[in-house]
């Protein structure tokens, strides 16, 4: 993902509203969000390149996603794949504070990213410049190409629009992929240097990012209430909507 944004045990009626955006170069083979049939208890895309995943949730209550860290002088060619992280976390039984320890160990192998890791009880962020996982306390978040609340313009925003949608007396799925749909540009005065040019930073500022070589490729939504209830929406070309109750 390049741009979550949560809310943690921050809503009387969900424990997890998350709403987020996958930018990826349009050429990247991807499959959308489905249970899978290797494991039919995982609900989530797949990378069908490195065969991971950015975000995903499970029948046990399981939720991952994941955001690359953008530094071009840090990246390393056959680093393992990032997505993996996720789908292994989706896949595995150990509580999110278990495998984030273990991540810790050899986190230095992946080129940089920012995990968070949860299941029906906590919630996690770990990223490998810090190497330190953090219990989220209840709140809003937001996550782009940086740590965890770096307060970049699409932060900033998103963060401000999901307050502002979540503090209404209802809100629906439509209101949080319209908020996923924002293509305003921040002000250059306002861009992080990240090391990958101003017409780059430009074109990377929105939430929502169009260009022909690299942009916005799917929205998602998961809300899970507090009596169990999963809804997950995956905006592509095509909307897909599940809907089930946690085991």
């Amino acid at each position: 993902m390049c741009l979550i944004l949560l809310a943690h045990q921050y809503h009387p009626k969900y424990r997890l509203v998350f709403a987020a955006n996958r930018d990826e170069f349009p050429n990247r083979p991807t499959a959308p969000a489905a249970f899978w049939e290797e494991d039919p208890n995982i609900l989530a895309g797949k990378d069908l390149l490195k065969g991971g995943t950015w975000c995903g949730v499970s029948k046990i209550g399981r939720f991952a996603a994941l955001a690359n860290i953008r530094d071009p002088k840090a990246h390393r060619d056959g680093a393992p794949s990032r997505g993996l992280l996720v789908s292994n976390f989706l896949k595995g039984k150990e509580s999110s504070e278990e495998y984030l320890q273990k991540i810790e160990k050899e986190a230095r192998e992946y080129n940089p990213f920012g995990l968070l890791a949860g299941d029906k009880s906590d919630l996690f962020y770990f990223s490998n410049r810090v190497r330190k996982s953090q219990k989220l306390e209840p709140g809003l978040y937001g996550l782009s190409n940086h740590l965890l609340d770096t307060p970049w313009p699409k932060v900033k925003r998103g963060k401000g629009k999901l307050k502002a949608i979540l503090s209404r007396e209802s809100f629906s799925a439509e209101d949080l992929l319209d908020l996923l749909a924002d293509t305003t540009p921040a002000r250059d005065s306002e861009l992080p240097d990240t090391g990958v040019g101003l017409e780059l930073e430009r074109m990377l500022s929105p939430i929502f990012i169009k260009s022909p070589t690299y942009g916005t490729r799917a929205s998602t939504i998961i809300l899970i209430d507090t009596e169990n209830n999963v809804t997950f929406i995956e905006k592509t070309a095509k909307s897909q909507k599940y809907q089930f109750k946690l085991q």
